[in-house]
C-alpha cells in the first residue's frame, strides 16, 4: 500500500522477536492472514462467536507450537481489546518528519463511537488521516496510508474493523484492525479514476460494499477477507439516479442493500456473482404531497420494510407489494409517507428497538416501531446534526438511574450511550443514564489559513473563516483560550510579535486587529479599517515597534507603536500600492551593523521592494528601492539566510524550482541553486530556530509546497539528498509555522479546516542526506547517465577543448593543460551542452564564481575547475527543460492568429520586438543570429537547415540580410524533434 509518513504513536509492544514494517506484519503470510480472518468471520456467521472477533479473552492453541520455542504470532490474531494508547517515549526516529497530532476534523464525515467499557474513544476523519481519539487519556492514534483526502469511512457492528477510503486518482480502500491499529487489507484502485463516495460493512463484517464517485457510479461488493483484487459482483448506475452518497446493508440479510441520492432510492439484491438493483418511483405526485430531498435510508428490523428520511421532515416507508392485480411477483414500492416532524431530518439510524433521527435544529428523537415518539433531546442547543453513533456497550439490565420517557407510562428510557457530530465541527457524547452531554471536540468548521507559534512558549494560535480564534498548548494538547468574532469577520492570517506580547490578526474584510497575546482582548477594542482588500500577510518588526500587512490589492500597509507616558497605542503609518501583481511575501529585517528595522515585500511582478520606514510619516509610506530580481521565473517566497558566511544574504524561491541568494545590501544575485523538487515549487519557507539541545551544528529550514511539508539542510548547495518532504495536506497547504524550539512544524490545510503537527528529527534528516554520498556524488546523480554517462564525458571534452581554444587552436606551441578554464569560456560550454542562458543568467553565473571568495580573501576568482562547473551547470540549467506547450504558448503570445487561425507575426514587428523588448539585440547581433539559423554564417562549414539558398549572403550588409531574407510574415509551427522537441523548416520563403 502507498503509505505517507509514519504512524504517530508506537504500536503496542509485540511478542518477542515479532517485527513490523509500515504497519504490515512480516511474520505472517498474506494468504494465511486472509484465511485467519475468513475463518473467524465464518465462525461468527455460524453463531460460534469467536473470541478473536468478540474481544473476549483468547488464548492460542499451543499444541501445534510445542516444537517451536518462539511460535509465530500475529498481533491481529492475538489482540483481544483496544489497548490503551501509549505515550511515545524518546527514541530514534526513522523519518525526518513524523505526524504527531491532528487539530480539527472533516465535518462532512461521520463520527463513530468506539467506546470500550469506561474508555471514551471516537473515530473521525480529517484530511488524509483517520483519527482514533481517546478522550479519557487525551491521546490520538493516527491511521495513515492515504495520499488523498479521506472521502468516507465506516466501522463494523462490533467496532473491530474500521474502513477508510479516498477519491484520489490512485484511490485506496484500507481496512484497519481497531485493536492493533494496523491495516489488515488494502484494495488498490477499487474505482479507477473515480474514488469512493460511500461504503459500508455487512453486519457480520464479511462483506464490504463501495460506491464509486464518478459520473457513472459503480457499486462493488467485496469479500475483503480473501486476497482478491476483483469484487464479488458489481453494477453500474445511470447518472439519472443522482449521486448515490449513502449505502447500507440489511442487518438481517447481507444480500440486500439500500442506497440513496437526494432524489432516488435504490434497492440491491446480491445473487452469487450478480448484483441487481431496482429504482422505485418516488415523486411528489406519488402521495400528492411534497416529499422533500432524501437524506439517509435504513432497513426496518421488521421483514423487508425500509425507511428513507427527507429534508421536509417526512419518513418514506418502503414495502414489498404485488406488481399488479394479476401478477404474483413482489416489487418494492413507497407505500406510505409519514410526516414525522416539521424540521428536516439529516440523520436516520436504528438502535436496539428504536428508530432514531437527528434534524436541522440539533434535536435527537427516538421512535418505536410504530413511529410513536418515545423520547427526545432538544436542550443541547446544537447545530444541525450530521451523524449519530451508538456505543457497542450494551446498557445494564437494571433501569435504575435512567431518565423516564415521554409516554403516559413514563417508563425508564434505557438506551446506549451515543456520540453526535454537527455541521459546526462539534462532537458531543451523551451519557444515556443521566442524559448529561459532554463536549469532546469543538473545531473550526470553515477554511483555516491562519496559524502562528508563540516565540517563547509551547503555544499555537489558529484562526479560521468561521471567525474563531483558538489558542492551544501543543505539548499538553489542551485549549488555553479562544475568542469568537461576530459580524462574519473571517480570519485570514495571524502572527505573534517577537516579544510575545501581542497577537495581530488580518481579516478577509481588510481589517487589522492587535490583541493581548494572553487575554485575546484589545485595549481599544477597535479594528484598523484602512484597507478594503483581504489581508494576506502580516508580520512584526524584530523590535516589535512596527506591524506590516500585505493585501490582495497589491499594497503594503504599516502600523507603528507609539509609547506614551502612561499608555502604548498602535497607530496607522501609511499604505502604498507598491506592486502591480499579487504580493507573495512580506519580511522584516535589520540593517547591517544597526538595530534599525527594514521592510521588504516580494511580488509576482518579480520585484523586490524595500520601504523607507525612517522617513515615512503619517499616511505616507515611502519606498526606498524597487529591484527586479527575476527575468522569467516568478518568486514565491523569501527568508533571511542564517549567518553561515561573512556576507548577509536574502534567500528567495521561485516557481522554476530554483533558490537564489541576494546580497542584502546591493541586491546582487550571488548564487543560484537547485531547490526541492517534490511535485510543486516551494510556496513558503522558514529558518528553524537553532536548538541548544541539538548536537548537530548545522542550520535547517522548513518549507511547504502545494501539498507537502519538508526540511532542508543548510547551507543550500543544490544537493537533492539534503532535503526531505512528504504529503501533509493533499487538498493544499496554505500556511506554516515553526515552534520556538525548532522541534515542531505546523501546517494549515485551508479548505480542510485542519492543522497538523509534525515532529522534527534532525538526526534522521542528516542520516538520509549522508546516504546520498559526499562531495560530487549527489551532483553526478543529477546528470543524465551519472558519472559514467555520455553527458559527463561530453562535459569533460568541452572543458578541455576550451583550454585548447583559449590557447589558440592553430598554435604549434606546447600546450599547458590544467584543471581550470577561464570564466569567459563558461557561456560557450553551457551552450555546447544544450543550455542557452540569457545574458542576465550568464552574468549571474560569472558573478557567482567571481565573488565566491571575495569576502574571505578580497580577490576575484577568474577561472573555474570541472567540479565547480558541474555544480554550476546542475544548479542553473532548467529543472524540466522547455516543453512543447511552453513554446506553443510563447508563439501564440507573439503571433496574431485572428486572420488565418495560425500564429503569424509581421517581420518588422518581430525585429522590433527583438530589439526593444527583453534583452535588447543590435542589428549586427540579429543579422548574425539569422544567418547562422539559416545556415549562411561564414564560420559554418555547411548549411544548418539546408533548404534555403543564398547568393553572396556572407558579405551582405546587416540591413540587407534582415530585409531580403526574412519574409514579411512568418508562420510559426512547432513539430516534434528527437533533440529539441521542435525544428524550424523553410518552405517557399517562410519560416514554418
Amino acid at each position: 500500500m502507498s503509505g505517507v509518513g509514519t504512524e504517530s504513536d508506537p504500536l503496542p509492544n509485540p511478542p518477542e522477536k515479532q517485527q513490523f514494517t509500515a504497519g504490515i506484519e512480516k511474520e505472517q503470510d498474506p494468504d494465511k492472514r486472509g484465511e485467519d480472518l475468513q475463518r473467524e468471520l465464518h465462525n461468527k456467521e455460524k453463531g460460534e462467536m469467536s473470541d478473536f472477533v468478540s474481544g473476549q479473552n483468547w488464548e492460542p492453541q499451543t499444541d501445534q507450537y510445542k516444537k517451536h520455542e518462539h511460535p509465530p504470532v500475529s498481533q491481529v490474531y492475538t489482540t483481544t481489546s483496544m489497548p490503551p494508547f501509549q505515550k511515545q517515549l524518546p527514541s530514534v526516529k526513522m523519518n525526518a518528519l513524523t505526524l504527531e497530532w491532528a487539530f480539527g476534523m472533516n465535518r462532512a464525515l461521520p463520527v463513530f463511537s468506539l467506546q470500550d467499557k469506561d474508555r471514551l474513544i471516537i473515530l473521525y476523519g480529517g484530511s488524509h488521516v483517520a483519527v482514533i481519539y481517546d478522550q479519557t487519556s487525551n491521546s490520538q492514534h493516527l491511521l495513515q496510508g492515504h495520499s488523498s483526502p479521506i472521502s468516507c469511512l465506516c466501522v463494523s457492528e462490533d467496532r473491530r474493523w474500521l474502513v477508510t477510503a479516498d477519491k484520489g486518482q490512485e484511490n485506496l480502500v484500507i481496512i484497519w484492525d481497531s485493536f492493533s491499529r494496523i491495516p489488515v487489507q488494502t484494495l488498490f484502485d477499487s474505482h479507477p479514476g473515480q474514488g469512493v463516495a460511500a461504503l459500508a460493512l455487512s453486519k457480520d463484517s464479511k462483506y464490504l460494499v463501495t460506491v464509486g464517485a464518478g459520473k457513472v457510479q459503480r457499486v462493488c461488493i467485496w469479500d475483503w477477507t480473501n486476497e482478491t483484487e476483483i469484487p464479488l459482483c458489481l453494477t453500474e448506475l445511470n447518472p439519472k439516479f443522482g449521486c448515490q452518497d449513502y449505502i447500507i446493508f440489511n442487518p438481517n440479510d447481507s444480500s440486500q442493500l439500500i442506497s440513496n441520492s437526494d432524489s432516488h432510492v435504490l434497492f440491491y439484491t446480491k445473487d452469487k456473482q450478480h448484483l441487481d438493483f431496482i429504482a422505485p418511483e418516488l415523486l411528489d405526485k406519488t402521495f400528492n404531497k411534497a416529499v422533500g430531498m432524501l437524506s439517509q435510508s435504513v432497513f426496518h428490523w421488521r421483514g423487508h420494510q425500509a425507511l428513507s428520511a427527507t429534508a421536509a421532515g417526512n419518513l418514506v416507508l418502503w414495502d414489498m407489494v404485488r406488481g399488479s392485480s394479476t401478477s404474483r411477483s413482489l416489487v418494492r414500492r413507497a407505500v406510505k409517507l409519514i410526516p414525522l416532524q416539521k424540521d428536516g431530518i439529516t440523520v436516520l439510524t436504528l438502535t436496539d428497538s428504536f428508530i432514531v433521527t437527528g434534524d436541522t435544529l440539533g434535536h435527537v428523537k427516538f421512535y418505536d416501531e410504530n413511529f410513536k415518539l418515545i423520547n427526545w433531546y432538544s436542550e443541547f442547543n446544537l447545530d444541525p446534526i450530521t451523524s449519530i453513533s451508538f456505543s457497542k456497550e450494551v446498557p445494564p439490565n437494571s433501569s435504575k438511574g435512567f431518565v423516564e420517557d415521554c409516554t403516559l407510562e413514563a417508563k425508564p428510557f434505557v438506551i446506549r450511550n451515543f456520540v453526535l457530530s454537527t455541521v459546526s465541527s462539534t462532537v458531543v457524547h451523551v451519557k444515556a443514564q443521566s442524559g448529561v452531554l459532554q463536549t469532546l471536540l469543538q473545531e473550526h468548521c470553515e477554511a483555516l489559513h491562519a496559524v502562528a507559534c508563540h516565540p517563547h512558549q509551547p503555544v499555537l494560535a489558529m484562526g479560521s473563516h468561521s471567525g474563531v480564534l483558538k489558542v492551544w498548548d501543543y505539548e499538553r494538547k489542551v485549549s488555553i483560550c479562544s475568542r469568537v468574532f461576530e459580524n462574519d469577520e473571517q480570519i485570514q492570517c495571524i502572527t505573534y510579535d517577537p516579544k510575545g506580547f501581542y497577537l495581530a490578526l488580518g481579516f478577509v474584510s481588510g481589517a487589522v486587529l492587535i490583541l493581548d497575546a494572553c487575554t485575546l482582548q484589545s485595549e481599544e477594542e477597535e479594528f484598523f479599517n484602512y484597507s478594503p482588500e483581504c489581508i494576506t500577510h502580516i508580520t512584526f518588526s524584530p523590535d516589535s515597534v512596527y506591524l506590516a500587512t500585505a493585501d490582495t490589492g497589491k499594497a503594503v500597509m504599516v502600523f507603528c507603536l507609539y509609547n506614551g507616558k502612561s499608555v502604548h497605542c498602535w497607530r496607522y503609518l501609511g499604505r502604498h500600492h507598491s506592486h502591480y501583481r499579487p504580493i507573495k511575501d512580506l519580511l522584516f529585517g535589520v540593517y547591517l551593523d544597526s538595530t534599525q528595522p527594514r521592510l521588504l515585500s516580494l511580488g509576482m511582478d518579480r520585484r523586490l521592494v524595500e520601504y523607507d520606514l525612517e522617513n515615512s510619516s503619517e499616511d505616507e509610506l515611502l519606498i526606498l528601492s524597487s529591484e527586479q530580481i527575476e527575468q522569467s521565473a516568478v518568486p514565491t517566497c523569501m527568508a533571511w539566510y542564517p549567518s553561515l558566511t561573512t556576507e548577509d544574504f536574502l534567500l528567495t524561491a521561485s516557481n522554476l524550482y530554483k533558490m537564489k541568494l541576494f546580497n542584502s545590501t546591493t541586491k546582487m544575485c550571488r548564487k543560484t541553486l537547485l531547490g526541492p523538487t517534490y511535485g510543486s515549487p516551494v510556496q513558503k519557507m522558514a529558518i528553524l530556530p537553532f536548538s541548544k539541545d541539538c548536537k548537530l551544528n548545522s542550520h535547517y529550514m522548513a518549507y511547504i509546497t502545494k501539498d507537502k511539508v519538508g526540511l532542508q539542510i543548510l547551507p543550500v548547495d543544490g544537493n537533492p539528498y539534503k532535503s526531505s518532504a512528504l504529503i501533509c495536506q493533499p487538498a493544499g497547504v496554505s500556511a506554516m509555522a515553526c515552534s520556538y524550539d525548532g522541534r515542531y512544524v505546523f501546517t494549515a490545510g485551508g479548505s480542510d479546516s485542519m492543522v497538523l503537527s509534525w515532529e522534527i528529527s534532525l538526526n534522521a534528516l542528516e542520516a538520509a542526506a549522508s546516504l546520498g554520498g559526499k562531495d560530487l556524488i549527489p551532483f553526478y546523480s543529477l546528470l543524465e547517465g551519472g558519472r559514467e554517462g555520455e553527458l559527463f564525458k561530453e562535459m569533460e571534452e568541452f572543458f578541455y577543448y576550451c583550454q585548447l581554444r583559449n590557447q589558440d587552436i592553430d598554435s604549434m606551441e606546447m600546450r599547458k593543460v590544467s584543471t581550470r578554464i577561464p570564466l569567459t569560456e563558461v557561456p560557450f560550454v553551457m551552450r555546447a551542452l544544450g543550455f542557452f542562458p540569457t545574458e542576465q543568467e550568464l552574468e549571474d553565473m560569472q558573478n557567482e564564481v567571481k565573488f565566491s571568495r571575495y569576502a574571505e580573501t578580497g580577490r576575484y576568482v577568474i577561472d573555474i575547475d570541472l567540479e565547480e562547473f558541474v555544480k554550476l551547470y546542475v544548479n542553473h540549467r532548467p529543472v524540466f527543460g522547455i516543453s512543447r506547450e511552453e513554446l506553443l504558448h510563447t508563439f501564440q503570445i507573439l503571433g496574431d492568429s485572428f486572420v488565418t487561425g495560425e500564429p503569424l507575426v509581421n517581420r518588422d514587428e518581430l525585429l522590433k520586438l527583438l530589439q526593444d523588448r527583453g534583452e535588447h539585440m543590435t542589428e549586427d547581433e540579429l543579422a548574425e543570429c539569422f544567418t547562422t539559423l539559416l545556415g549562411q554564417n561564414p564560420e559554418e562549414r555547411r548549411s544548418v537547415v539546408g533548404a534555403f539558398e543564398c547568393h553572396g549572403m556572407c558579405h551582405c550588409d546587416p540591413d540587407d540580410v534582415l530585409e531580403q531574407e526574412i519574409p514579411e510574415e512568418i508562420s510559426m509551427r512547432i513539430f516534434a524533434s528527437d533533440i529539441l522537441g521542435f525544428h524550424i523548416d523553410t518552405k517557399e520563403g517562410e519560416i514554418v
